[in-house]
This record gives C-alpha cells, structure tokens and sequence, in this order.
C-alpha cells in the first residue's frame, strides 16, 4: 500500500483525541447489532464488551438448542476453536519463564526421534513458522472419519510427523494446527501432565475460570455446553462429529464470555506472564511479522489503534476474542454455528465493529444516500490491480458492484459523493477524479484499515457474460460426486434436477453448464472443469481468482 497526499485527507483523527461512548450508548449499540444479526428460531451468540473490568455490554441472541428450542445465554458454554492458541502459548512462556524450557531449545529434547526435531524450535512452534504440515489440511484427515477417532497426543503426532513439511524450519510464515499440537506436546513432556491439566492448574483455577475447560469427550455432559449446528444450503443441521482429543491445544477449550474477560484482563493485565514474555507474545517478529502473528495472537489495527486478537472455528462453532490495549476494551463473540446465514457477519467482524464503537471510533454508517442511474455509471468499468487481478465495477438494477477476480459481486452501499460501503464487514471504496471531473482510479481500503491500495481504471472493457446449456440428467450424473484436495472435500451433486457444488463447511452453490465437462459458478467467478470429458471424471479442477485447485474424486 502507497501512502499519497490524496490518502492523507482520507485518514480518521489520532485515536486519542476521540470521545469515549457512555455504557448505555456502548450497549444500545451491541444491543442494537445483535438484533441485525440473529433471527429467534436459528443459532446464535453471546457477546461481551467491556472497557477495563468494567462490563459495558453482555447478552445473547437466537437459540441454544433448535431441537428443544432453548434460547441462548451469556452465560452458555461454546467451544472456542483456536482461541486456545492464547492459552497454550502462554502456558509455554511460563514454562521458559520458570527455566523450565527455553523457546530456542530444538523439539527433539521433548520429542526424542521428530523428523527434523533439531532444527524446528519451540519458538517455530508458536508462531507458525516450523514447516511442519498443518494435519487439518491433510488429506483424509477430514473427510473419511479419521477426525472423529480419540487419539493419544503421540497418535495424533504420529498422523502427521512424517508429511513433507511445507518450507524448511523458520523460512516461511504458514498458520499451522499441527504446530500447536506438538506445543502441546511440549508442556507434556515438561510437566508430565496432559497439556489441559496444566492450563487448569496454572490459569484456569488460580483465575476463577470455573467455565474453561478442555472439551473432551465430545459426548460428555459439560453443564451449560450450547449445542452446536452446520449451515446445509438454507438450513440449519447438526454440526458435524469430531472427536475433542484432536483439535488438541490448537482448539480444544470451551468456555464463556466471562472466563474470556477474565483471562484477557490477567493476560493483558501482567497477572500472567512476565512483561518480557508478553512483549515476545504480542509482538509479531521474523518470518511471524508476514502474518501479524505474535505468539497465539494476531497483532493488528483498529481504526488507528494497535488490537490483539484471535479467531476460532471449529465444527459447530466460531468465536472471536479482541482486546484495545490503549482503552482496555475486551469485546468476546462466541457463535453456535459453523456457517452464517446469508447477509449475516462473522465473529471476528463483529468483534471489531464493536471495538471499534467502544473506543469512539465506529465505522461509517451504511445508510445510502440516493445517487442516480446516470452517476452511477461514472464508476462502471475495469480497474486492474495487477497481471492476473481485476475488480470490475458494473450498474446492476439499479446499483454499484464490485467483483474482484475469483469473487463473487458485492453490492456497494453509496454513502457519500464517490464513497461506497460493502454490505458485509467494514470495506470501504472511495474513487478518485482527475482535474476534469472523470473517474479514474478507486481507493479500496481493506476492514477500513490503513492509506487504502490505489487501483487505476483501465481501458479493457468489462468481461463478457457467460453462456449456459441445458444438460440431460445422465450427463449430470456423471460429474455429481466427491472431490478431495488437501483434506478438503468438494461434492458435486444434484438438488432435484439442479446441479450443485458444495465445500465442506461451506453453503451449496448452483452451477451452471457450458458444456458437458465445464461448468461455472454465478455467485462467485470460478470454473469447474471434470476430467476426462469422456468419462466418469477422475478429478475435477477449480479455477477461481488466477488459482487453479486439483480435487481428486474419492472412490
């Protein structure tokens, strides 16, 4: 991203000189999300805000359990997914803070034999920079089952131990759960206790986290433990079964938005770790600073302010744990469901739009303002980011869109003259003039981040619509089956006489044919191409944004 003179006029006023929102305006505001966000007979979430210790804003919406109709509660337990990361490291740093270990020691002093164990080190462990393959993307890992069996930590190890590992230790920056396993192991190995029963000895009983806790078995009864569910095309289903022992200390805590209160203020209060070790933990470093990636947390930017934040998704589930160092804001969303419903905002979204509207920095409004269909179609044209990408700007109904190479069509939200909103998240787009009046370049800023990445409009003209055939039912069931690609499973099927494509964990897409073998996508730019043409299709492969995805069918 280029900082220009234009840019400058475009950036929000020092954080600091910002007006604090009162409690009540801080909870009509998260009130008033909520109602946006959920609908009363679907899953839902519990959210917390608050500035310090004291709590600002705390409910819940939708349902707990469809079968039985229970609402939720903030005071419902959710499983937290990668969240657990957090815990983890910090329980490594305070094992090298008592000269326990040390994060330069090699991990094969705590694993004797690992594969290339005397050059990956602890450090690499934490943040993502080992190499080890990521077993969560493995092939057969996710889609046959193999998820759903308990495994010992040294099973669990054993599944990915001997993968190629994706670049030579501390040369490249890749999220990995695998890593976090064997960090896990680590504690093991130095403690001689399972890695959760160290977390519940050093964190979670000393800090009155009585609702955190390792989330294994699956089955058992953890007294408030919210039901989890999956979105399948428009409907709601059970989450999909998995065994608790494998998301291991990648992901395998459960807990509640007070016990996230709790730990980010003993976190982020110096109540944890030493202030070198929380440094080291917050600080993204090396290969790490590629990805923002501290030590189980993501160091980044909110609306000018430095955010510490993690994420997790896991079947059933995902959450959201921020925290404003400089306002002390902690904002928890934990969400029973693993999928959104159309139009609906993720958890990590959502955290920030309330950071956001806590320290007195919201996000714009996304009420429209009226912009005729002549002015509209100043905009409309091709603006090429580079050799392989484009975002094509077209007058829809009525309204302005943006489709990035790959994407799908956003509908942009006009809100001021040359200024535009996406409807989902806090992308912002502001096109830029030249002396004459005309429209030349756009403005994207990413999450309403930063100097925003200037993208000049060119000449090409806009891509041609793409024209589809009607295809025989045979020829359609003769693509419809299971693809995998890096454990990743595509299934192609048919709804009725429709066809249809669906990434696990993701909502089925309609597809349309061109011919027998190609067929493409209308709610995203993608293709999908079965070879061979002549045949039942050995593999079928994705185009989508200048990437090309080979998935191999399973038989």
């Amino acid at each position: 991203m280029r900082l220009t003179a234009f840019a400058l006029l475009l950036l929000l006023p020092v954080a600091a000189h910002a007006a604090l929102p009162t409690p009540d305006e801080v909870a009509a505001h998260a009130a008033r999300t909520l109602a946006a966000e959920c609908d009363d007979d679907a899953p839902g979430m519990a959210v917390l805000v608050a500035r310090g210790d004291q709590v600002l804003y705390r409910g819940a919406c939708g349902k707990a359990s469809l079968e039985l109709g229970v609402d939720l509660s903030p005071d419902h337990v959710f499983r937290i997914g990668s969240v657990t990361k957090q815990f983890t490291a910090a329980a490594v740093l305070k094992l090298a803070g008592e000269g326990r270990l040390s994060l330069d020691d090699p991990l094969d002093r705590f694993l004797p034999g690992y594969p290339g164990g005397e050059a990956i080190t602890v450090r690499m462990l934490l943040d993502h920079t080992s190499g080890v393959r990521s077993y969560t993307s493995m092939p057969d890992v996710m889609p046959d089952g193999t998820i759903r069996r308990d495994l010992t930590t040294a099973q669990l190890v054993d599944v990915f131990k001997d993968e190629k590992p994706d670049f030579a230790p501390g040369q490249g920056w890749r999220y990995n759960n695998s890593g976090y396993v064997l960090a896990g192991a680590v504690i093991e190995a130095v403690t001689g206790k399972s890695w959760h029963g160290y977390l519940d000895e050093a964190f979670f009983r000393p800090l009155g986290m009585a609702s955190t806790r390792y989330g294994h078995p699956a089955d058992a009864v953890i007294p408030g433990h919210v039901n989890g569910y999956t979105r399948q095309g428009d409907r709601w289903a059970p989450a999909l079964p998995l065994s608790m022992t494998q998301p291991h200390a990648a992901g395998a805590l459960v807990s509640t938005v007070d016990d996230l209160l709790r730990w980010n203020r003993a976190l982020h209060g110096g109540r944890v770790l030493d202030d070198a070790a929380y440094r080291a933990m917050t600080t993204p470093a090396g290969k790490a600073a590629d990805g923002e990636y501290g030590f189980g947390i993501f160091a980044r930017t909110l609306r000018g302010q430095r955010y510490l934040e993690h994420g997790g998704g896991i079947f059933g589930f995902v959450s959201a744990l921020g925290y404003v160092p400089g306002e002390q804001v902690t904002v928890a969303v934990l969400r029973n469901s693993d999928g959104l419903a159309p139009g609906r905002q993720s958890p990590e979204q959502l955290a920030r739009a309330l950071a956001a509207h806590a320290i007195g920095r919201p996000y714009p409004d996304k009420t429209p303002i009226e912009v005729d269909a002549a002015a509209l179609k100043e905009y409309a044209g091709v603006y090429r980011i580079d050799a392989d990408s484009t975002r094509v700007v077209r007058v829809s109904d009525g309204h302005l869109t943006s489709q990035r190479t790959g994407g799908r069509p956003y509908r942009l939200i006009p809100v001021a003259k040359d200024e535009f909103v996406f409807p989902q998240g806090h992308s912002r787009v502001v096109f830029e003039r030249d002396a004459e009046g005309r429209v030349v370049a756009m403005r994207y800023f990413p999450e309403d981040e930063g100097e925003g990445e200037r993208v000049e409009r060119s000449d090409e003209p806009p891509p041609q619509g793409r024209v589809e055939t009607t295809l025989p039912r045979a020829a359609l069931e003769r693509v419809a089956g299971e693809y995998v690609l890096d454990g990743a499973l595509l299934r192609v099927f048919l709804d009725g006489d429709t066809p249809k494509v669906q990434l696990e964990g993701q909502p089925a897409l309609e597809i349309f044919a061109e011919s027998g073998s190609r067929f493409f996508l209308k709610a995203v730019d993608a293709t999908l191409r079965f070879e061979p043409d002549d045949a039942a299709p050995r593999r079928v492969v994705l185009t989508q944004g200048g990437r090309t995805m080979v998935f191999v069918r399973r038989e």
